[in-house]
């Protein structure tokens, strides 16, 4: 038990699959607020509670420091955040972007058509026909102002709005 850590720190893809488990979640909640281990899920059955402690210790999260005393680990948060890459510059269009999502949207106009071309161009495929609301719902991946961004890429001529107004076509 509470080998979660290895020579490279604590795991982020098991710290958070830990906390996704109801039990485990609760454990911790109860052991970060001081609960020694027999305390720690008193209405859960034993071999549950034993699960979501072992999960606990493996990930990290939880310390053993003596029989029947679990602590929380003081690092393990600042730990994950020192394993994440450093941040390279960005090329390109990805420099407005940030986790997929549009951060802002360039002042150079060539290079704004580019970045709406380039969405455009992954939420639609040329000649598909969309609702507006269908638009919309793809659009939201990249910006929560959606009609900001429709309109941009129509004032831009990526999109095109059908004369009645009820549907949008992607041309090449």
């Amino acid at each position: 038990m509470g080998g979660g850590r290895g020579t490279s720190g604590p795991h982020w893809r098991r710290v958070l699959a830990t906390l996704g488990n109801n039990d485990a979640r609760t454990a911790y909640a109860q052991i970060v607020l001081g609960a020694a281990a027999p305390d720690v899920l008193p209405n859960v059955k034993e071999q549950r509670r034993n699960r979501a402690i072992d999960s606990l210790l493996e990930s990290g999260l939880v310390e053993q420091h003596a029989p029947g005393r679990l602590v929380a680990a003081q690092t393990i948060f600042r730990d994950l955040l020192a394993q994440q890459p450093k941040r390279q510059p960005q090329i390109g269009t990805d420099r407005f972007m940030r986790l997929g999502r549009i951060e802002r949207y360039p002042s150079n106009l060539a290079q704004r058509r580019e970045l709406l071309a380039r969405i455009a161009g992954e939420v639609m495929a040329p000649g598909e026909q969309l609702t507006e609301r269908q638009v919309n719902e793809r659009l939201l991946s990249y910006t929560d102002d959606v009609v900001l961004l429709r309109r941009y890429m129509v004032d831009f001529g990526l999109l095109q709005r059908t004369p009645s107004g009820s549907s949008y076509t992607r041309h090449v």
